[in-house]
């Protein structure tokens, strides 16, 4: 078997307002967008939103690295997102590494910095 992509798909009751939430917070670029299935990368890699989501919290797993966690996490909140948990060090000194984040359609992510 060749696998020709891989991409994730996550869940949206409002495919016009995750389409904006990702592409406006993570800076995302739609390559196909429909009611029913769109897709967006984002830094190579490709995400597909199924419309029909019924807006329940789910844990996707995806983490998306970003500078700033905490400038990150307050655009989350900014674009109608929640945080689940505030950005967090667990390295005495150093900035945040790690916040839990919902976007507005109940997907759970990820931000963290690179702790190189």
């Amino acid at each position: 078997m060749k696998v020709e992509r891989t991409k994730y798909i996550i869940w949206a009751a409002n495919m016009g307002r995750a389409l904006a939430f990702y592409r406006d917070v993570l800076g995302a670029t739609v390559t196909r967008e429909s009611d029913v299935i769109s897709e967006i990368e984002v830094a190579g890699a490709t995400i597909g939103i199924h419309g029909g989501g019924g807006g329940k919290r789910t844990w996707t797993g995806m983490s998306f690295q970003v500078a700033d966690v905490v400038a990150g996490a307050r655009e989350i909140v900014a674009a109608g997102g929640q945080l689940s948990h505030e950005p967090t060090s667990d390295e005495p000194g150093e900035p945040p590494h790690l916040a839990m984040c919902v976007d507005p359609e109940g997907n759970e992510i990820m931000l963290s910095r690179n702790r190189g």
